[in-house]
């Protein structure tokens, strides 16, 4: 690898994300004439400490959420920036975008343009050393690993136009022998869940945002049942060879005002100890592994509850909470909040940041989980992530739309140059 390779010219431009909605693709091109493209993704359910997503407010163009002055801020004050700098410099040069930017929550530039051009910047870098970007982000890893999936096949919340109050039901391979397998027993139980579906004659056989299946059903519970029967149905066993994950996204349902939980779509109404005891009620009857965003992200008293009365029954995750932000992560650990962090870059912006925040998590034991954003693109740089840093776990969405597919067909790639 030659130790200097200067930056010729970075320049973006808006393109559509997995739900029509404009984001960015910034490509960048060095001195010796590499060439590569990064895009960003965007949320639904967002949390309120995620970075500062630029927008145009443009009410007549893309109804508000058009991208043009973050694209704009990549080409003009980032590109005259950047340009001439060394490329593998990647913390100095996330570190400079900080700085250019000047906020706390990169309002000026916008996270997005930021992300996109850390991004780009790492990207170029790892073609640059002739690295897979796994291999650049991590070359002191001598022991890859592939994360299992935590594969959505239920929508509901902000994710899905149905009636179903919690945003994902995943389910979560146990016995398997290499990322190859487990992926297929998941794909079959995604197949069988159509089946059972279809058996049943629910309304709304469609899919929500992340690919999952978005029906219409009396109640959550519900969605649970029919889980375990799809689980059954494609012949494996529930709580040996799959468990499910919930992602509750409670923050959505917090109403400040009573310190209660209005379900969006049902209106049941839980107090902090009842939503508690709900959930260790749906533990108790079914092979839950974990819960994500149990609790709402400002709730630190029902956060402590949640994690006292829980914590040592399955993985409770704070997505909302933490929002990649080291910050933020350090406040739940001298707190005693939760037990896993979700990562997801556009939360925080630079991959820099990313890479602080995972090391943190790992120093005090915080279970790590790469994760997807609602709004995708056909980048599979979470994949890469997620192996240089022997993440555990990965939330790529259903096996059905190519925005989510890529990144397990990525992680089949890896899995097989790692075996060689």
């Amino acid at each position: 690898m030659n130790d200097e390779i200067k930056i010729k010219n970075i320049h973006a431009r808006e393109i559509l994300d997995s739900r029509g909605n404009p984001t960015i693709e910034c490509e960048i091109t060095l001195e010796n004439g590499i060439k590569e493209t990064s895009s960003v993704p965007s949320g639904a359910s967002t949390g309120i400490y995620e970075a500062y997503e630029l927008r145009d407010g443009d009410i007549n163009r893309y109804n508000g959420k058009g991208v043009l002055k973050a694209v704009n801020n990549i080409n003009t004050i980032i590109n005259e920036t950047l340009k001439g700098r060394n490329v593998f410099n990647q913390e100095e040069l996330d570190l400079l975008l900080i700085h250019l930017d000047g906020t706390e929550n990169k309002s000026n530039l916008g996270a997005n343009a930021i992300l996109a051009t850390s991004l780009a910047i790492c990207q170029a870098g790892a073609k640059a050393s002739n690295l897979e970007i796994y291999e650049y982000l991590n070359k002191m890893n001598d022991n890859y690993q592939i994360p299992r999936p935590m594969m959505n096949i239920i929508n509901g919340g902000q994710h899905a136009l149905n009636n179903i109050d919690i945003q994902e039901f995943m389910i979560v391979p146990f016995s398997y022998s290499s990322f190859k397998e487990g992926l297929r027993k998941c794909v079959e139980v995604y197949h069988s869940l159509k089946k059972v579906l279809l058996e049943k004659k629910v309304s709304s056989l469609g899919v929500g945002d992340e690919g999952g299946f978005a029906p219409n059903l009396k109640k959550d519970e519900e969605a649970l049942k029919i889980i375990i029967k799809a689980i059954e149905k494609a012949g494996y066993v529930p709580g040996v060879d799959f468990k499910i994950s919930l992602d509750i996204a409670s923050s959505s349902w917090y109403d400040p005002n009573s310190e209660k939980y209005v379900l969006t779509k049902s209106k049941k109404v839980y107090s902090r100890t009842q939503l508690i005891a709900y959930y260790k009620k749906l533990i108790k009857k079914y092979p839950i592994y974990s819960i994500e965003d149990g609790m709402e992200e400002n709730d630190i008293e029902g956060w402590k509850l949640l994690t006292k009365r829980l914590g040592k029954k399955v993985l409770l995750v704070g997505d909302d909470l933490f929002t990649t932000n080291e910050k933020r992560l350090k406040m739940g650990i001298d707190n005693h909040l939760a037990n896993s962090i979700l990562i997801k870059p556009n939360q925080i912006g630079t991959i820099s940041e990313v890479l602080k925040t995972i090391k943190t998590a790992k120093d005090n034991n915080y279970q790590i989980i790469i994760s997807h954003r609602s709004g995708e693109t056909s980048s599979s740089f979470i994949s890469d992530l997620s192996v240089s840093v022997n993440a555990p776990l990965i939330k790529s969405g259903a096996p059905c739309r190519m925005e989510r597919v890529i990144k397990y067909n990525r992680l089949l790639q890896i899995e097989e140059q790692i075996q060689k």
